[in-house]
């Protein structure tokens, strides 16, 4: 399928799967608190991705802004608030649902909030949100294009259905 194609069907970047692996997990072999922020923002990254968005299109990378080694657009996106609810323990192989429910602020923020299942069982759940900065000036700018795109996509097609 195509990025354009995938783009029409949010199910193809707006929910993920994932399984619980053993080093995701503390000594009592429950997952560790702060594996589910990890997850929810490697899932933006992957849905990003799926949705035809490199990396280097939204996150700053090479040398400092303004060199001839810096590669992607002079914003950062600093996550400035997030949150996160455990519902049901997790243990190692455990199969997951990662659903993923994008929301424009205003011009220069976004949230992310992302609903965990097993199977049809809601397990937890977390938000993280981010604000658009110039990397030179560090204040508030407008969200990138293309994920001003990703955004837009989610709204228009309703985003993924509750399951």
């Amino acid at each position: 399928m195509d990025a354009s194609m995938a783009a029409m069907d949010p199910t193809t970047w707006l929910l993920l799967c994932r399984t619980v692996r053993f080093g995701d997990t503390d000594a009592a072999g429950v997952i560790h608190f702060h594996q589910l922020l990890r997850w929810c923002h490697e899932a933006w990254e992957e849905s990003l991705e799926r949705f035809g968005i490199s990396a280097a299109e939204i996150f700053p990378a090479g040398g400092p802004p303004g060199s001839s080694e810096a590669t992607a657009p002079p914003v950062a996106l600093p996550i400035v608030h997030c949150s996160a609810d455990f519902r049901r323990p997790l243990v190692c192989g455990d199969p997951l649902t990662l659903q993923l429910q994008p929301e424009r602020l205003d011009p220069s923020s976004f949230e992310v909030r992302t609903t965990v299942l097993r199977g049809d069982e809601l397990v937890a759940q977390g938000l993280i949100r981010h604000v658009a900065i110039g990397l030179e000036d560090r204040r508030r700018c407008g969200l990138p294009e293309p994920l001003q795109r990703w955004l837009e996509a989610s709204a228009l097609g309703g985003g993924v259905r509750p399951l």
